[in-house]
């Protein structure tokens, strides 16, 4: 046996395609919540964990 590399296809070895245009929008820049609205995110948040789920089943829910 000897140690050489397998062989390579280099047809197989090309380029990829360039990105997409669509991947590089600007996007608009995101607005500072202010700590009214951070207070109320901590409380639903904190509300929802702890809460227990009300969950229907199926036949329930018919």
């Amino acid at each position: 046996m000897s140690s050489t590399p397998p062989d390579v296809d280099h047809a197989l070895a090309y380029p990829e395609p360039p990105a997409s245009p669509l991947w590089h929008r600007h996007r608009p820049q995101v607005r500072p919540l202010s700590p009214e609205q951070q207070r109320r995110n901590r409380e639903v948040l904190a509300l929802a964990q702890h809460s227990p789920r009300t969950t229907k089943t199926v036949t329930e829910a018919c």
